[in-house]
């Protein structure tokens, strides 16, 4: 039988695709088969028209797996589904769902990665809230805390052991600040493994796994990419407003790399300065197109201009939202994390408390 590793979260936006996509790599590069689940998702949505999961999707063409999208994510819990189940349909049908499912992809893998939902709560409402369905299934859980604070970071992970019991594996603390990090290896660390939570990675707040894709800032924004589209998959780690005198932009600008500009269609020596740095977009409030030299020059540099009907203001609300709550969807954030995976987790103690050799067995259901 596969050994199945729940990944599993306390809070929203924690990491937990990034962790299934490099333990998937990690234990594929030992040489395991890999197999990957999302039993229950809620953030379906309609693509090709089809209903599918993107992260679901993501990680099917990233490792080429070959099972197809309606096993790996059995059960989608769409407005209507949510609906049925209020109006008195069987929740039992769900289980019978999750459960095949899992014996079709797990049937020729050596190792089963499962994608846990936002919180500890999710799924209760057709009975396969995390707890249950680890039980039924047989799982071992690897629960990922992000770091917001460390009174929040010691009840999570202790509430997650009370609520999972001895199946699970241990704890991941994720995203935690640089002056934070000691502490957190000393007194946090220390106090949970009192309480039996292995601690088996406590990784850093990194800028690159925070950062948005271009794309997406276009998408949040409703906005007109006006050139360069070829670069809408470039990463944004810092945003910048250029709302000073033109002597002062490009001091400004050179303070940060990576970075989205936020300034006034009206404003072509901040434009122009923008473009002589680090700046990864521009982007032009007040629905105000550029000149023809500006689009032109853009283009040259492969920096887009995505022109945005928002003042200055909302595009900065907006775009502040969205860093560290994106998906981990772009290669360099993948390759990124899977060398601080490296770097920080402790492989050897998690197949320890799996029980499986570095070297793989072949198993079957």
């Amino acid at each position: 039988m596969a050994t199945t590793i729940y990944v599993i979260s306390t809070q929203r936006f924690s990491g937990k695709t990034a962790l299934c996509v490099g333990l998937l790599n990690w234990f594929q590069r030992q040489g395991f088969a890999v197999g990957y689940m999302k039993p229950i998702s809620t953030a379906a949505r309609a693509i090709h028209n089809q209903i599918v999961d993107e992260d679901a999707v993501f990680i099917k063409t990233t490792f080429n797996l070959p099972d197809p999208l309606e096993i790996m994510t059995p059960i989608l819990l769409t407005d209507q589904e949510v609906e049925a189940v209020l109006d008195g349909a069987d929740v039992q049908d769900f289980e019978t769902r999750a459960l095949g499912a899992y014996h079709a992809v797990a049937r020729d893998k050596d190792i089963m990665v499962f994608e846990g939902g936002a919180s500890l709560l999710e799924g209760w409402i057709i009975n396969l809230a995390p707890p249950h369905l680890s039980k039924m299934l047989g799982t071992n859980e690897l629960v990922v805390v992000p770091y917001i604070g460390s009174l929040q970071v010691v009840d999570d992970l202790l509430t997650a052991r009370l609520r999972l019991g001895k199946s699970m594996l241990g704890g991941v603390i994720n995203s935690v600040p640089k002056n934070r990090l000691s502490f957190v290896q000393e007194k946090i660390k220390a106090f949970v493994e009192r309480h039996d939570i292995p601690i088996l990675a406590i990784l850093p707040k990194d800028q690159v796994l925070m950062s948005v894709s271009v794309e997406e800032l276009r998408d949040g924004l409703g906005g007109e990419v006006l050139c360069a589209r070829h670069a809408l998959n470039e990463l944004v780690e810092h945003l910048m407003v250029g709302a000073m005198s033109a002597e002062s932009a490009l001091t400004y600008f050179r303070r940060e790399s990576n970075m989205a500009v936020v300034t006034g269609g009206d404003r072509p020596d901040i434009q122009l300065a923008a473009l002589e740095t680090s700046t990864r977009c521009l982007i032009l409030t007040g629905n105000l197109r550029p000149s023809p030299l500006i689009i032109g020059r853009a283009e040259e540099r492969g920096v887009p201009i995505i022109l945005t009907h928002h003042d200055t203001l909302t595009a900065i609300e907006v775009i502040e939202n969205f860093f560290g709550k994106t998906r981990f969807h772009q290669e360099k954030k993948v390759r990124h994390f899977e060398e601080l995976l490296d770097k920080y987790l402790d492989f050897g103690a998690l197949c320890k408390a799996l029980e499986i050799s570095t070297k793989p067995i072949k198993s079957g259901i």
